[in-house]
């Protein structure tokens, strides 16, 4: 068993050697914060980039729709966006967008024109598919959440970061996540890239952190929070607070897996439900995009964020866990393995 102090020594070891100039940890268990500690330039009161950890939190809201009988996912995209059903894409469904099974993980959409609903869907109307939908699994950085944004909207009728703040925040009592105005933006921990990428980024940098896009909210990768406020999001969806969501959907989303395709990354099954990556019992939890610590039960749920954001709670002992950090290395793989082993402490707390 390993002690939180271990777990906050090995955090503040990674400024001390230069991996990042900043990051936070926090630690909850059954709805309290064990631990919230920043370390480096910044403070508690510091809010960072969680890239990709975002997808659940909107995934949580397509949870709200499923449970009230708006969306079926089995149904496909065009019967809620009919525009949605162009070069081959008519028989993509909602199931397969959340499960990045749908085919089309490299279509791009400038940010600024994602934000407005008619030019998102005039981009969809171009999107082609690049394999058989439902065929395979290939993750799609940014493209299939801004589908689900549109889906939020033509179902609530409201902006979709508006619905996250309105319907997940607000009666978890969590700030705006997604879509922050430029005024408010000031705590943000700045990027600190180092080296040479590994791979091409899904979006250039620069533009994920100019104000304008922070406003925008990317659907697939621009959360703003801090450690603690993620956290805090995990508990939520452990233990379902006055019934947020219908909890036959949550259950779901918690524990079945819909897509077992291996992931061409990792070499490993995706493990995926509808928004959420599940540990599983096969023994590969830890090669899953959600960094999972060895010790780790098979219902341990999450999903990580490029440059080693991590989220994930674990059922079997309540606990929530997340890292984040803004120093950002070009090769991702050697970031990992420094940060594996604060989520193997986290996952082994007594």
């Amino acid at each position: 068993m390993s002690t939180i102090d271990e777990l906050l020594s090995a955090a503040r070891a990674l400024v001390d050697k230069g991996t990042t100039p900043a990051c936070q940890v926090a630690v909850a268990r059954d709805n309290e914060l064990l631990c919230f500690e920043t370390f480096g330039a910044a403070t508690n009161n510091t809010r960072f980039c969680v890239f990709s950890a975002t997808k659940p939190i909107v995934a949580s809201a397509v949870w709200l729709l499923m449970g009230e009988g708006m969306l079926d996912v089995s149904r496909p995209v065009a019967h809620y966006i009919p525009e949605f059903a162009t070069n081959g894409k008519e028989a993509v469904t909602v199931e397969q967008v959340l499960l990045h099974t749908s085919g089309f993980p490299n279509a791009r959409l400038d940010p600024v024109e994602g934000a407005d609903s008619v030019m998102r869907v005039k981009h969809f109307t171009d999107w082609e598919l690049e394999w058989e939908p439902g065929s395979r699994f290939e993750y799609h950085g940014l493209s299939a959440h801004w589908v689900l944004a549109e889906l939020i909207e033509r179902l609530t009728g409201d902006d979709f970061r508006d619905v996250i703040e309105a319907r997940i925040c607000a009666p978890l009592d969590l700030p705006r996540l997604l879509g922050i105005p430029e005024d408010e933006q000031e705590d943000i921990a700045p990027f600190a890239p180092s080296g040479e990428p590994t791979e091409a980024p899904a979006i250039d940098l620069a533009v994920l952190e100019s104000p304008a896009v922070r406003e925008v909210g990317v659907p697939g990768g621009g959360g703003i929070m801090t450690a603690a406020t993620m956290a805090r999001f995990y508990q939520a969806v452990l233990h379902n607070p006055n019934g947020l969501w219908d909890d036959a959907v949550l259950d779901d989303a918690k524990s079945n897996v819909r897509c077992s395709f291996n992931d061409p990354l990792m070499q490993v099954p995706a493990n995926r439900s509808l928004g959420l990556v599940l540990a599983g019992d096969d023994g590969l939890h830890q090669f899953r995009y959600a960094m999972f610590g060895k010790d780790n039960s098979p219902g341990a749920i999450g999903h990580s964020g490029a440059h080693c954001q991590v989220a994930w709670a674990d059922p079997a002992t309540g606990t929530s866990f997340v890292f984040l950090k803004n120093g950002l290395p070009g090769d991702m793989f050697a970031d990992a393995i420094e940060v594996i082993p604060l989520c193997d402490l986290a996952a082994s707390l007594d």
